[in-house]
């Protein structure tokens, strides 16, 4: 009997630790969040895909491109492996994007409705995860005008934020577009590089419209992205280090193409034609980082000393990444994720 007593004792005892080790296990995983949320605003439920460490209750929103691209197309390289460990990052569809379903009506798809689903998403993770949650927003890109619509309604939630190849004033582009083509193609020829190539973009330029034309708009944005790969093959820019994970694989793709092809259709009828926010950038007074590509030729290298100049915060910094053009965090990512999480432990 007693040695079945003691032997009972033994197992009784391995138990315990085991729960105490799975237990201590549990809890220093609690503060990491891998789920999904929805946001019904307006006609519109909208994923949002919330990854990263949430001890502190800190939360950095990224907003991403397009008008029309999807959220998860930014889980990747440092943002997944570094800044999630910093905080609970959260890749928002928006409004007619990635997996999003709703209304595709002019009057369902405009900048300012989509802003206020931005502050809709705060309000949801705040009554997900507590009232203590602090918020950073990042934009890149088209998130770069979406960002400062969603923040002139109302930044008293956010702690920061991040400007990132951000595109604040679309209704500038058009001219903007022809200047540093003819720029960057001079400068290009003049220390032989692709010659051919860059002869053809001054042909171009030479050929559009001197006031804005939609055709022509469209024509000089798809010729920005082949200029950015001649010039990553002339090893100004860094090559795009590749992703651990295809995440567009994790997307219904009939969906996300037909997103793509109806939010573009309305929001770019009078995207390059209205919208600025450079006169309200003053308004924005919470700390900001602007992060740009140096030979960004989609949003180009000017609109970074404009937002920076612009924004009214007394607590804003500018980095130009120099191997980079319109997407740092991909080509240059280990910078790109020190700055980012300087910015979050400086603000936070």
């Amino acid at each position: 009997m007693q040695i079945i007593i003691k032997a009972y004792s033994r197992i009784v005892l391995i138990l315990v630790v085991l729960a105490t080790a799975f237990s201590c296990a549990k809890e220093e995983n609690s503060s990491l969040i891998n789920e999904t949320i929805f946001v019904r605003h307006k006609d519109a439920d909208m994923p949002a895909y919330i990854h990263g460490n949430a001890s502190e209750n800190i939360f950095l929103i990224i907003l991403h491109g397009g008008p029309g691209g999807f959220g998860l197309s930014y889980r990747s390289n440092t943002i997944k492996n570094d800044i999630e460990k910093e905080c609970a990052v959260v890749y928002f569809d928006q409004r007619g994007s990635g997996m999003a379903q709703g209304s595709y009506s002019e009057n369902g798809i405009n900048i300012d409705i989509m802003a206020e689903d931005v502050l809709a998403l705060v309000n949801v993770i705040k009554t997900k995860y507590g009232s203590d949650a602090r918020f950073f927003l990042m934009g890149h890109s088209w998130g770069g005008a979406l960002g400062p619509a969603a923040l002139l309604k109302d930044q008293s939630d956010f702690l920061g934020w991040i400007d990132v190849d951000g595109s604040h004033n679309p209704k500038g582009m058009y001219s903007e577009y022809i200047a540093n083509f003819r720029r960057v193609a001079t400068e290009q020829i003049e220390v032989e590089n692709d010659i051919k190539y860059w002869e053809s973009v001054i042909d171009l330029v030479n050929s559009v419209n001197t006031q804005y034309n939609a055709d022509d708009i469209a024509r000089l944005n798809s010729e920005a992205f082949e200029a950015e790969r001649k010039l990553e093959k002339s090893n100004l820019i860094n090559s795009y280090v590749q992703s651990d994970e295809n995440t567009i694989l994790k997307y219904n793709l009939l969906t996300l193409f037909w997103n793509i092809s109806n939010t573009q259709s309305i929001l770019d009828t009078n995207l390059f034609q209205t919208i600025s926010f450079t006169d309200r950038l003053s308004e924005i007074t919470i700390p900001s980082l602007v992060l740009w590509g140096k030979h960004d030729m989609v949003v180009p290298i000017r609109f970074a000393q404009d937002s920076y100049d612009n924004l009214g915060s007394s607590e804003k910094k500018l980095v130009v990444f120099e191997n980079s053009g319109h997407s740092p965090m991909a080509t240059e990512p280990q910078l790109f994720a020190a700055e980012v999480i300087a910015f979050i432990k400086e603000n936070k």
